[in-house]
């Protein structure tokens, strides 16, 4: 097996606002001053990075040049659809000229990827979706997120779209709210190049086990890119990987493990008021202590049990693997 890549999104290096802390969580950052930070996690090796860039006008050559000096390559271009602009959705915004600003921003994020030698373009339509009961018209909305979607899949066959999908927020119900909607509408779109990036707390926070939404996204080929953090399951705090729920973030690694998927275990976390770097590094070493605790895995005696559906004696042995290991 191939060594563990990590990755972060270049947001966990940025400066946060908050309803309340309007000002910001600390002093405005580039992303330039943002992939130095980045630069000084142990063992990370890409980031995913926004688009716009932030904090200023860059050129793509001047960001090159950062992540450079920092090792690190880009997995991800995340196009911003997500803004006040697009408050009343983008590819799902009942005004057409919104939607086709839509397009034209995520086909601009397409030659990022291509200039950054990027793995796919992430799309994450926060703004599409509705609050009220009566405010929107289902079949509509949905034919809207399948085809802006479709179309940019369609146009740029050399790339992959990943679609991350979450129940709410910003909306309150969000169009692609779960893994099952989710690949309903991939199996719908119908091309090979459209999948999910499956986001660990947005599955639980939606009431999914993430090991099984994992599962149901790779039996269908559909698995493209998984973030990893950790919440209380009522909202997405965007917390340390493994701090609250770290026998099912061990469950889910089990599971692309098992089906040999050899992707980037990537960070998707908000410091608000801890330092970044630290941050990052406490995240990666309990990534690595999940990694040898995969190695440590007694998987015979794992199946045996789950034969069974012996729940005490599967959490004997998943618990000894994974504790043992850090």
């Amino acid at each position: 097996m191939t060594a563990q890549r990590f990755g972060a999104g270049i947001w966990h290096f940025a400066t946060y606002l908050d309803r309340y802390a309007t000002d910001g969580y600390g002093v405005p950052r580039t992303i330039l001053e943002a992939i130095d930070l980045a630069g000084q996690v142990r063992d990370l090796s890409v980031v995913d990075m926004n688009y716009p860039f932030f904090g200023g006008e860059f050129s793509n050559a001047q960001v090159k040049e950062a992540l450079d000096r920092n090792r690190l390559g880009v997995i991800g271009i995340t196009p911003e659809i997500y803004t006040r602009e697009f408050v009343k959705g983008s590819f799902t915004n009942p005004d057409a000229g919104i939607r086709r600003k839509t397009h034209e921003l995520v086909t601009e994020a397409c030659d990022q990827v291509r200039y950054f030698g990027a793995d796919y373009v992430k799309l994450w339509p926060g703004q599409d979706g509705w609050d009220y009961p009566f405010q929107v018209d289902y079949g509509t909305l949905w034919k809207h997120s399948l085809d802006g979607v479709g179309q940019l899949a369609s146009d740029n066959p050399d790339l992959k779209f990943v679609i991350e999908y979450k129940p709410r927020e910003p909306r309150v119900r969000m169009s692609f709210g779960s893994v099952a909607r989710t690949l309903l509408g991939i199996e719908k779109i119908g091309l090979p190049n459209v999948g999910i990036l499956l986001d660990f707390g947005h599955a639980i926070m939606g009431g999914e086990s993430a090991a099984d939404s994992a599962q149901l996204a790779i039996d269908y080929g559909r698995l493209f890119g998984m973030d990893v953090n950790d919440n209380y399951r009522s909202w997405d705090d965007d917390l340390v990987a493994g701090s609250l729920h770290p026998i099912e973030l061990f469950e889910f690694f089990y599971v692309l493990r098992k089906n040999n998927w050899e992707g980037v275990w990537q960070l998707d976390q908000f410091p608000f008021r801890e330092d970044s770097v630290a941050t990052a590094n406490h995240a990666i070493d309990f990534l690595k202590a999940a990694g040898k605790g995969l190695d440590a895995l007694d998987v015979d005696a794992l199946k045996e049990a789950q034969s069974r559906h012996d729940a005490i004696g599967a959490l004997k042995i998943a618990q000894k693997a994974l504790f043992g290991a850090m």
